[in-house]
């Protein structure tokens, strides 16, 4: 049976050679059940930040799911559906929470600078909510900011109201200002409210809203312009699911989007800007995110010399069992395109069946390595598959180096890697319903790697030649 005949949950908010397996634990203070999950002998668990979450019995308003992360200095934030998370991760070995801020709206996608967290409010309420303690009015979505001057404090300073939601945010700095590209869930719901200036345009919600975050003035953040995107190919109108962006000597800005992803220019001989990009093409993958196929482009990045283009999809949206052993290799790959044409370079299919009953599992959200030595190493968190390590020097023939993957969660729930990021030699996993997990890859193909100071995963701040 292929994936295409089996029954799909309906899902909004989401979600060669192999080294030999292994049970066997390794000595840290890890206490969290990544420590015993089946891996290859190079990935080592470290420690654990417990959040425990289920999809079981918890409805709308209660969840506490585990999402996206970013990372300044040596503090992680890890988004869930109910706010975020503050970490002390100066000790990978014994991670400590620091605050749980409450924002009661799914998603809780974050773009991180410096005293300035984004928070993605994705849907509306059929009630009001509360955020940080100020009432969130029902039919209300968009994005917050906070001020975390103050870690163990945040404070809520500003709300920018988005009619079509806000479900995942990437952003850099530009000049005086930060410019935040805020991608809708989906298109319903979108036409005819008020101060939408797209209620009548065709396809609704085929846009990107880029938001303005005044540095000097961080409550006075709106949103400065649409983005509209060209495509779908196919008649699938649900606009970006997330965007990627370079900066350095590249800008370039990738949004994964319907079956059509749109890749601009920010600046250079390219030309556009962070506020407003030049369009330079589309990519288009037969089987991927086209009517039928019951999923979109789900995730974007670049290799650190904006050579490739990488991307990812999400068939059944999350909540279905897309990386089985019969499953078509389509919906369980990466995709590696040459980044200044689109032209397809290759793609790494996850090599490892999932076939639990009700193993959800897709390629999620995953960053690259920074390597100076020309090598392409990508980490990335993919549902109940776990977290992979995959070297795509080459792109026609990638390679497995590493992974950890859960057994299948029982009684049957929604969970695993949301995302799996590379971070100053560690490798952080948000797990759906455990919390933040931390391992360590062993081996040479990551020696030399960059230490960064900051990590927004889905910003490449520069890039190298």
């Amino acid at each position: 049976m292929t994936s295409r005949s089996k029954h799909h949950l309906l899902f909004r908010g989401t979600i060669a050679g192999l080294l030999v397996a292994t049970a066997t634990g390794f000595a840290t203070t890890a206490t969290a059940d990544h420590a015993t999950n089946p891996h290859t002998q190079n990935m080592h668990a470290l420690g654990h930040s417990p959040h425990p979450a289920t999809f079981l019995g918890d409805p709308d308003g209660v969840r506490h799911i585990n999402s996206d992360i970013a990372f300044w200095g040596q503090t992680a934030f890890n988004g869930n559906y109910d706010g975020f998370r503050v970490v002390d991760m100066s000790d990978p070995e014994a991670p400590v929470e620091i605050a749980h801020q409450r924002c009661n709206g799914d998603q809780g996608d974050i773009f991180v600078w410096n005293d300035i967290l984004v928070r993605s409010w994705n849907s509306k309420k059929s009630s009001a909510r509360t955020c940080d303690g100020d009432v969130v009015p029902a039919e209300w979505e968009g994005v917050h900011v906070f001020d975390i001057s103050n870690l163990s404090d945040p404070d809520l300073i500003a709300s920018v109201s988005l009619p079509c939601g806000s479900h995942t945010l990437t952003g850099a700095k530009d000049g005086d200002r930060l410019i935040v590209y805020s991608n809708n869930s989906s298109s319903t719901g979108c036409a005819g409210l008020p101060g939408n200036p797209r209620a009548a345009d065709d396809p609704l919600g085929d846009f990107m809203d880029v938001i303005e975050v005044p540095l000097a003035n961080p409550a006075g953040a709106n949103l400065l312009r649409r983005e509209p995107l060209v495509g779908p190919v196919t008649d699938v109108r649900t606009g970006c699911h997330d965007a990627g962006l370079i900066l350095g000597q590249v800008n370039l800005l990738a949004c994964a989007a319907a079956d059509a992803t749109n890749v601009w220019s920010v600046g250079g001989a390219g030309g556009g800007s962070l506020a407003d990009p030049e369009f330079l093409y589309t990519v288009v993958e037969p089987g991927v995110g086209q009517a039928g196929t019951n999923g979109r482009w789900h995730s974007a990045t670049f290799t650190w010399d904006g050579e490739v283009l990488v991307l990812g999809w999400e068939p059944g949206g999350g909540a279905a069992d897309e990386c089985q052993t019969t499953d078509p290799d389509v919906d369980k790959s990466l995709f590696f395109y040459d980044a200044s044409t689109g032209a397809k370079l290759g793609q790494w299919v996850l090599p490892r069946g999932q076939d639990g009953v009700g193993e959800n599992c897709t390629i999620h959200n995953y960053n690259i390595v920074p390597l100076r030595n020309g090598r392409y190493v990508a980490v990335g968190g993919h549902y109940q598959a776990g977290t992979w390590a995959t070297e795509f020097t080459d792109p026609a023939n990638p390679m497995t180096l590493g992974w950890s993957d859960p057994p299948v969660i029982s009684p049957p729930d929604l969970g695993g890697a949301w995302s799996s990021y590379w971070y100053n030699n560690y490798i952080y996993e948000s797990s759906i319903t455990e919390g933040l997990n931390v391992f360590r890859l062993s081996g040479n193909e990551t020696g030399g790697a960059l230490r960064l100071r900051h990590l927004n995963p889905q910003t490449q701040e520069f890039s190298l030649e």
